[in-house]
């Protein structure tokens, strides 16, 4: 006689996603409903009275929303992410939105439809919360972003500064000698770590006396390989002279890099290029990026420490600020 465990085991799942999906107590996601329900009509399963006990073991859901498919960083925390959630004894569902989602009207549809224990943003815009988050009432959390200026009691933000690491790279390149400075990567008008990134880098060139002209010095665009690419290369028609680039994140760095090269200019004799982030991959580039690393196991320990103090105690509000370190490789020149 087939069983839940025969499930679980077949189709890969937990037997309390399995009992979950069965039983359409929410907090499955639809990929994990269909490969389950392909196994149970394959056995021509019924769930029975004996295995019923499951579904008052089965978990409790957090939905996790990751705003931006290629964001690197993103990918190494949510594999953190899911592995604490489910330590924890809860079921991880994950979602993932393109750039131009609207993440509060997902989170909405989520909350009422899936009815999850809590929900945490990888990836905001803040406007978007400013407009519509009041009718969550559940906890919720932005993770890599500042959400005290929001005012929400119950959505929690743990995050890096942005505004400080961003002023603080200009800083860096400023001593190293560079003045003709460009900055490729990331849309303020879409995403809040990339707005703040931006002011932090306008107050730090006007700290030093350095004109900074947008139209000329700024390409914006996505955390992505082809955008950082793009962008130097028409930073690069615009500003010939420039002889360092601020890439606002290490994926939009590595698209940098390469435009560089397509254009006869070797790193760093040629173009000092900074990235922010600190993903793994930073460390095999050549020449070793420079960058902003963010503290990833102490972003998601404090996320899901505040998460569970809102869930199991109704506690209010919480937003955290997690150091961050330069971490200097051989990408930036002085000059």
């Amino acid at each position: 006689m087939t069983t839940i465990k025969d499930i679980a085991r077949e189709s890969g799942y937990s037997t309390g996603t399995v009992s979950r999906a069965l039983n359409g107590s929410g907090g499955v996601s639809e990929k994990a409903i269909k490969r389950i329900m392909e196994v149970v009509d394959r056995y021509d399963f019924r769930l029975n009275e004996n295995a019923k006990f499951l579904k008052q073991r089965s978990l409790k859901g957090i939905a996790v929303l990751i705003k931006g498919t290629y964001n690197m960083l993103f990918a190494s925390l949510t594999e953190l992410i899911q592995k604490r959630i489910e330590e924890a004894g809860y079921e991880c569902s994950i979602y993932y939105l393109s750039e131009d989602d609207h993440e509060v009207t997902v989170a909405h549809r989520i909350a009422l439809e899936r009815k999850p224990e809590a929900i945490l943003f990888l990836g905001c815009n803040l406007q978007y919360f400013k407009e519509g988050f009041s009718g969550i009432d559940i906890p919720c959390l932005m993770v890599t972003n500042d959400g005290s200026d929001l005012g929400y009691d119950n959505l929690s933000s743990v995050s890096t500064d942005d505004r400080m690491a961003a002023e603080y790279i200009i800083d860096y390149l400023v001593s190293r000698g560079h003045t003709r400075i460009g900055i490729v990567g990331g849309d303020p008008a879409t995403s809040a770590a990339s707005d703040f990134r931006y002011q932090g880098c306008r107050r730090a060139f006007e700290k030093h006396g350095l004109s900074f002209d947008p139209s000329v010095q700024f390409e914006k665009g996505y955390f992505t390989l082809d955008e950082g690419y793009n962008g130097a290369a028409r930073l690069f028609r615009k500003m010939p002279d420039v002889t360092a680039i601020f890439a606002m994140s290490d994926i939009t760095a590595i698209g940098v890099i390469r435009a560089a090269s397509v254009r006869g200019l070797r790193g760093p004799d040629d173009l000092s290029v900074i990235g922010f982030d600190g993903v793994d991959i930073a460390d095999y580039l050549v020449p070793r990026l420079t960058t902003i690393r963010q503290n990833r196991e102490v972003i998601v320990s404090k996320s899901l420490e505040i998460l569970r103090e809102m869930i199991r105690h109704d506690a209010t509000s919480v937003h955290a600020m997690v150091p961050f370190t330069l971490i200097s490789g051989n990408s930036v020149r002085q000059l």
